[in-house]
């Protein structure tokens, strides 16, 4: 027996009676009360919206009304240089409505 601790003979225990420390065992405890009620948590700060990001999509919605004009006109039978000169002017046209449009305080457009 080491400290009290173990069996006082190994003998008839399958045992050799070493005595090891439980590493297991866990002694910690956690604070209680520590805890904020959902009332008292602030809420995140709202981020201003990434400009570079909404111009990527403003530009790719007018790429994609582009493509669905010059689809119409493959359709329609027009050469190829006529289509190519439609769709620049169609897609100089919507940049230009798009800029003259007005925008809130975040920069999307109203």
């Amino acid at each position: 027996m080491y400290n009290g601790i173990g069996l006082a003979t190994p003998r008839g225990s399958g045992t050799n009676g070493y005595v090891q420390r439980n590493l297991a065992l866990s002694y910690k405890t956690k604070e209680k009360g520590n805890f904020k009620a959902p009332n008292e948590i602030a809420s995140p700060a709202l981020k201003k919206p990434n400009t570079d990001i909404i111009e990527h999509d403003r530009k790719r919605k007018i790429e994609v009304k582009c493509l669905e004009f010059q689809s119409m006109l493959e359709d329609q039978g027009c050469s190829e240089e006529e289509i190519d000169k439609r769709v620049q002017t169609y897609r100089e046209s919507l940049l230009g409505e798009r800029a003259k449009e007005a925008k809130d305080k975040h920069g999307r457009i109203m």
